[in-house]
């Protein structure tokens, strides 16, 4: 199948694309045909998804080999911690007993390429200065936007240097120091600009080398005063470029990305049948971010951009006007994710023993693959608006459109209220709103 896109102009504004940049979009559309392929079987989505992981070794489709693929133990492990085959026995019961509240359960895993797909684009400088009373200065390429990078960039001179990271100090990123920076984007910002950071922090360890090895038991204070004295410069710049192979958008294939992030998600969540609402009651999330640079830090952006692509499939929804007029604007009519929001028990869990290769000390990209785990609350709530079909005599394949909104829950739960508002046929009246 080939598939040939065009842009083309509308009534509609134009939107700024965020955390994924169409893999959400993508994700969905896959996560919908192997729901409808589950359905047509008889079988559970996540028996659809299991047979059909990418397995070590595995070409793409654009024939690009899989290495180091740990989605398998993601997925067991989440399975495991979430205790998801007794947990939907329970689902089971509580729907079995319970006429106007359902449960549902879901698993999804993510397979994420980490790279930008411009070739010229996977590269970055630094700038470190170590300064004579042994304080040291770090500029880089990124931009700090919340998601910790100034941490980790401290973090990864801290270990090049063997310094605590108290002496370590981040200049706020400009072009005067570093020129020519890349956008920190395609959750590609702690590798390249760690590793720009890491290899200015050797080429300064080289320079200060001979200092410490004619005086081995001298303080880091007085290899730096030696070298200055000695009229060594202690400024350096470092750069890195990521050996990405590149696409060929021809021949519709080639090696597009440096390594593959993935992860698993379950979750519960339980719905109103005659109002809509739902609760997500329990999510367990096991991510593989290669040996971790900041725990901390990147269990904070999983939890963040899980709840992000919360927000995206089931609270935030554009509404138009037939002219084009944008209706859901500001907080009165616009929902994104508050705090009532977040799984009522949020369980986060690294995969331990899966370092990376191809990047700053066999760390992982966190940015953007959370995101994608979202899909697991969108389809636990189907399986529970499907609990809720069930009871009038309804089975098998139903459409549910992104976002799953209180509206559109409560008329996907078919009962004898819903059957006194029968859908209008198209051109019998004039649309108060359009939805994209």
């Amino acid at each position: 199948m080939r598939v040939v896109g065009h842009a083309c102009r509308t009534n509609l504004p134009s939107n700024t694309a965020f955390r994924g940049f169409g893999g959400p979009q993508g994700v969905m559309a896959a996560e919908i045909y192997m729901s409808h392929v589950a359905d047509t079987l008889g079988i559970t989505t996540e028996e659809v998804r299991e047979k059909n992981f990418y397995q070590e070794g595995d070409l793409t489709h654009y024939k690009m080999p899989v290495e180091n693929c740990t989605l398998q133990r993601c997925w067991q492990e989440c399975s495991f911690r979430s205790q998801r085959e007794l947990r939907q026995k329970t689902v089971t019961d509580f729907n079995r007993q319970s006429r106007w509240k359902k449960r549902g359960m879901s698993m999804t895993a993510v397979k994420f390429g980490i790279a930008f797909i411009n070739k010229f684009m996977n590269q970055a400088g630094a700038l470190v200065l170590i300064y004579s009373d042994g304080s040291v200065l770090i500029s880089h390429a990124g931009t700090e936007m919340g998601q910790g990078l100034h941490t980790k960039m401290i973090q990864v001179a801290s270990r090049a240097l063997n310094l605590p990271p108290e002496r370590i100090h981040i200049s706020e990123t400009s072009t005067d120091k570093v020129p020519n920076s890349q956008p920190s984007a395609a959750s590609m910002s702690s590798d390249l600009n760690g590793m720009a950071v890491l290899d200015a922090c050797q080429t300064l360890i080289e320079r200060l080398r001979p200092f410490k090895e004619r005086n081995p038991k001298g303080t880091w204070e007085d290899w730096v005063l030696s070298a200055y004295f000695e009229k060594v410069s202690l400024a350096a710049s470092g750069f890195h470029a990521s050996p990405v192979k590149g696409f060929d958008w021809e021949k519709g294939e080639g090696e597009p990305f440096m390594y593959f992030s993935y992860g698993a998600a379950c979750s519960e969540v339980e719905i109103d049948c005659l109002t809509g609402d739902h609760t997500v009651l329990r999510t367990d999330i096991v991510k593989d971010v290669g040996s971790s640079l900041n725990p901390a830090i990147d269990i904070g952006q999983i939890e963040g951009g899980f709840v992000q692509g919360y927000g995206l499939l089931t609270l935030e929804e554009l509404r138009y006007s037939p002219t084009g007029a944008l209706y859901t604007r500001g907080p009165g009519m616009y929902k994104i994710p508050g705090f009532t929001d977040i799984p009522v028990e949020f369980n986060v869990c690294l995969l331990t023993d899966s370092p990376n290769p191809k990047a700053v000390y066999s760390s992982k990209a966190v940015g953007e693959p959370p995101l994608m785990l979202a899909p697991s609350v969108f389809f636990a709530i189907k399986n529970a608006i499907a609990a809720a079909r069930a009871e009038v005599g309804l089975k098998g394949t139903f459409r549910l459109d992104s976002p799953a909104t209180s509206e559109r829950i409560r008329m996907a739960c078919t009962d004898q209220f819903t059957q006194k508002f029968p859908a209008a046929l198209p051109g019998t009246f004039k649309p108060w709103e359009v939805r994209p």
